[in-house]
């Protein structure tokens, strides 16, 4: 299969996102969770030490965005890393990255409204989280099945909310370490009498609390938090010049997140002792209480709360196209290739709402560990895929070297970038056995790569995939 059938294949989407928007797309679903509550249980694995956590998955990122930035401005096609995968790797590849990747973002739909029903408990307390996770889920597959033009619209609002929030944020939280007075003798026993300054690193059992280990787990989380900057990619399909807007939002998102995501943790281990973070309630709002601004701890759970739902309408985007990019290729029902007037796949998004269902579901059976049990399955197929997007980098360098075909963006350091990239992702994965957090991860994850190749044998031998994909 060539690179040109697949553009010729997935065509009909319309291209109108801007580099701005694309961008804005991609914050939006890497500045959610991950960074508001899942921090909690980052901290609570490693301490001060997941300051590090972070900065080993910024840099797993970092290579990520610079591989994909490469192959995505030589193919722009909503199919992207699979669509990739299928072409320089294989025809199995292809079909494994797609299916485990929307498998990951369709359950990470899940986490994003579970824990908009968490935040919601600020101000609702005992109201069950079923009702705002299907308000709320309605509400943003309505906005998804208008057009692109209003997606972006909306999550560029979402976005420059949450940008805001965080800046703000930032200067108010440096304000308070800077200025803040000698802490008691006494606090460093006792969490409570804590002050803000950055004592609180080393008070509460030193900088590694938990140990060397504890900081490499919580790198499982930090890889959870930046999931979706690979969205990019995905959106190139529907850029208006997707060689600009590529190159553009690769350089200001990676810079954007590695300094909101260390930068603001850097603060939030200063201003709350480690110890006091948790799954309760965002680490971020007990800071703002911690400070005493009047109010402030209440807007900045709408904050967050605009931050989960940014996060799950990127998601929805993101699935909703590889879902049609699956069906145009002959992977699934043709009706999921299908596009209304305004070139949004209507049933390819309504299926992607599965991931609402089974929150919902969980909400009502296991309200308490719903959230953890999302994250912990989600990430297989998040993490799977940006390790088949380091091999298939690998693959599409040499086969361009072989062909001499020019770059319009280069990767640095290839190859050693690109396996030291593969290489992490490889460990991460594997670690994952080892923590009680995320065990549900390979439990789930290889079963279901092996289905999902047993399907392939049985259902999709090469001949008949292509034979279906001309008829559609």
């Amino acid at each position: 299969m060539s690179i040109d059938r697949i553009l010729e294949r997935e065509r009909g989407l319309h291209r109108s996102l801007s580099a701005a928007r694309i961008t804005m797309i991609a914050i939006g679903g890497a500045i959610g969770t991950g960074l508001f509550l899942g921090s909690g249980l980052a901290i609570s694995l490693a301490g001060p030490a997941v300051l590090i956590s972070y900065a080993i998955g910024a840099v797993v990122a970092l290579l990520l965005m610079g591989c994909l930035a490469e192959m995505t401005v030589a193919h722009p096609t909503s199919g992207s890393f699979g669509a990739y995968a299928e072409v320089y790797l294989g025809p199995l590849a292809g079909f494994l990255v797609r299916y485990a990747y929307w498998t990951s973002i369709v359950l990470a739909v899940g986490t994003e409204v579970t824990a908009v029903a968490l935040y919601m408990q600020y101000w609702f307390p005992g109201t069950p989280g079923w009702l705002w996770i299907t308000a709320f889920s309605a509400l943003l597959v309505g906005i998804n099945a208008r057009s692109v033009n209003v997606f972006g619209a909306v999550e560029y609002a979402f976005s420059a909310i949450k940008i805001t929030a965080i800046v703000i944020f930032i200067l108010l939280a440096s304000y308070v370490v800077w200025h803040a007075p000698a802490p008691p003798a006494a606090a460093a026993a006792n969490t409570q009498l804590a002050t803000p300054g950055f004592q609180n690193y080393f008070a509460y059992g030193g900088f590694f609390p938990k140990g060397l280990w504890g900081a490499w787990a919580a790198v499982l989380v930090a890889m959870f938090s930046y999931l979706s900057i690979e969205m990019i990619a995905v959106a190139a399909g529907e850029a208006a010049q997707p060689e600009k807007a590529i190159t553009r939002a690769f350089r200001s998102t990676v810079a954007r997140l590695i300094l909101f995501y260390l930068l603001t943790l850097a603060l939030v281990l200063a201003v709350v002792p480690w110890p006091a973070a948790g799954l309760d309630e965002s680490p971020f709002v007990k800071v703002m209480r911690a400070l005493h601004v009047p109010g402030a701890a209440g807007v900045f759970n709408f904050v967050i709360l605009v931050a989960a739902l940014s996060a799950m309408n990127s998601q929805l985007y993101i699935t909703t196209r590889m879902m049609f990019s699956l069906s145009r290729a002959g992977y699934a029902p043709r009706r999921f290739g299908a596009l209304s007037a305004r070139g949004v796949p209507l049933q390819a998004l309504l299926l992607s709402g599965l991931g609402v269902t089974l929150a919902v579901v969980l909400s009502v059976l296991a309200p308490k560990s719903s959230f953890i049990l999302m994250v912990s399955i989600a990430s297989f197929g998040a993490m799977f895929t940006w390790m088949m997007i380091f091999v298939t980098h690998y693959a599409f360098r040499k086969a361009r070297a072989a062909t001499a075909a020019p770059l319009g963006f280069r990767m640095w350091g290839f190859p050693l970038t690109t396996l030291l990239g593969a290489a992490l992702m490889a460990a991460v994965l594997l670690t994952t056995a080892f923590t009680t957090a995320f065990r549900m991860t390979l439990v789930f994850g290889l079963p279901f790569l092996a289905i999902l190749s047993l399907i392939y044998r049985l259902r999709y031998r090469p001949s008949s995939v292509a034979a279906r994909a001309r008829i559609q």
